[in-house]
């Protein structure tokens, strides 16, 4: 299913922000927010679906070598020719890099080329991205360790909650559901903005409950929603 373009404002970035900050008002932990267009090109799984393609047209060759070749006499207008190994090899080859770059060129349209994805696969690599993200960007540089992130890949159609240890040791990662179906009802309605700040509301009040905002508390993390 392809799902309809999206676009971030001026407008979703300053709600964004607010919401960030609001949450934080309430709680000490740090939000930070970030939307990429993807997370990974997933290149190496057309590479592999395009071979095979290749290997495809070489076994079916293999295992109907007459059926192929009388079609291919047809096409050309000849009788019953005699095929050696060699023009046999070749043809083969010559099937198996078509079907190979043929299917290279169909998934340089990457709806093609995502739907083409396992779903497990896609959530593997967002998740690394994710993570990798965090590391960069939010864990440990809180004093507290309370830095928590909130990943959203549009063209992956996945999201997710990556939290700093002490959130993690008091928060189980499935208390995040009720902020990742927030996100993901208004991502498919094409409102990533919208979504985002849900999810950061939602992340906010569990934070207020565990980690309740100190009176010398201050903001270590800048509140931006980061657009990648």
């Amino acid at each position: 299913m392809i799902h309809p373009p999206v676009h971030l404002g001026e407008a979703d970035h300053q709600a964004v922000s607010a919401a960030v900050a609001a949450a934080e008002g309430q709680s000490a932990g740090e939000i930070v927010t970030i939307i990429a267009g993807e997370s990974n090109s997933f290149h190496d799984v057309a590479l592999l679906w395009s071979a095979l393609a290749g290997f495809a047209a070489l076994a079916g060759l293999t295992l109907f070598p007459a059926f192929y070749l009388s079609k291919i006499d047809w096409l050309l207008g000849n009788w019953a020719s005699d095929w050696s190994a060699q023009h046999v090899l070749a043809l083969g080859l010559a099937a198996a890099t078509v079907k190979f770059m043929a299917m290279w060129l169909l998934q340089l349209w990457k709806p093609l080329r995502l739907a083409l994805v396992p779903g497990s696969l896609k959530h593997a690599r967002v998740r690394d991205r994710a993570v990798r993200y965090f590391k960069v960007g939010a864990e440990r540089r809180t004093h507290g360790r309370t830095g928590i992130l909130i990943y959203l890949s549009l063209a992956e159609h996945r999201a997710e909650i990556v939290a700093d240890a002490a959130i993690a040791d008091k928060v189980s990662p499935d208390v995040w559901g009720e902020a990742m179906a927030a996100l993901i009802t208004e991502i498919k309605a094409g409102r990533p903005g919208t979504g985002m700040v849900a999810a950061v509301e939602r992340v906010g009040a569990v934070l207020a409950q565990h980690f309740p905002r100190a009176d010398d508390d201050r903001n270590e993390l800048p509140d931006r929603l980061i657009e990648l």
